[in-house]
């Protein structure tokens, strides 16, 4: 199992460097459309709530790290790496459902949203612009809404999609534990 996490965890932080950044062509901070969750939801599935999330928490914070990361402060560090991606880990609530592999992406990414979400209302809040996607008027919340959602919604779909395709080759992989 510490096997298979390190190896996820490695796969991850190499998919990482293939990204389409795009929260920076709005005028953000960063975000950007990649894969580097498919290899924590396959972990969290296989092993795991408790394993996935921790699984996550080192990816987010090697990926700070060695992925040239973006912070304000240490908060936005925690928020926006080791918490949010740790939040892909609750993919392991239908731990070895792998018929559910779908939804397990769903969850991953709904938690990792709520996190970047807080970490926009609270951390990026006070960086906020007068308008944002066209929008003016922007409250803080609206603001993180719509700039998480511009790099969360794709990923989400990304995912899910990846995770459906990856439903019988995953059975078959991992049937013998």
């Amino acid at each position: 199992m510490l096997a298979e996490g390190g190896v996820c965890i490695a796969m991850s932080l190499a998919l990482s460097y293939l990204k389409i950044p795009i929260g920076l062509s709005f005028g953000g901070f960063g975000g950007s459309i990649d894969l580097v969750m498919i290899p924590l939801i396959l972990f969290a599935v296989r092993w795991g709530c408790g394993w996935g999330v921790l699984a996550g928490f080192a990816f987010g914070t090697l990926k700070y790290f060695l992925g040239s990361g973006f912070a304000v402060n240490w908060v936005s560090i925690l928020f926006d790496y080791s918490v949010a991606y740790a939040a892909v880990g609750l993919s392991g609530l239908l731990c070895r459902r792998y018929e559910l592999l779908p939804l397990a992406a769903l969850i991953g990414c709904v938690g990792r949203f709520v996190i970047h979400f807080i970490s926009g209302v609270t951390v990026y809040a006070e960086y906020m612009p007068e308008e944002f996607m066209g929008v003016s008027h922007l409250t803080p919340p609206l603001y993180s809404l719509l700039y998480n959602g511009s790099y969360m919604v794709p990923n989400t779909v990304l995912a899910i999609a990846v995770c459906a395709v990856l439903i019988v080759p995953a059975r078959k992989i991992f049937a013998n534990r």
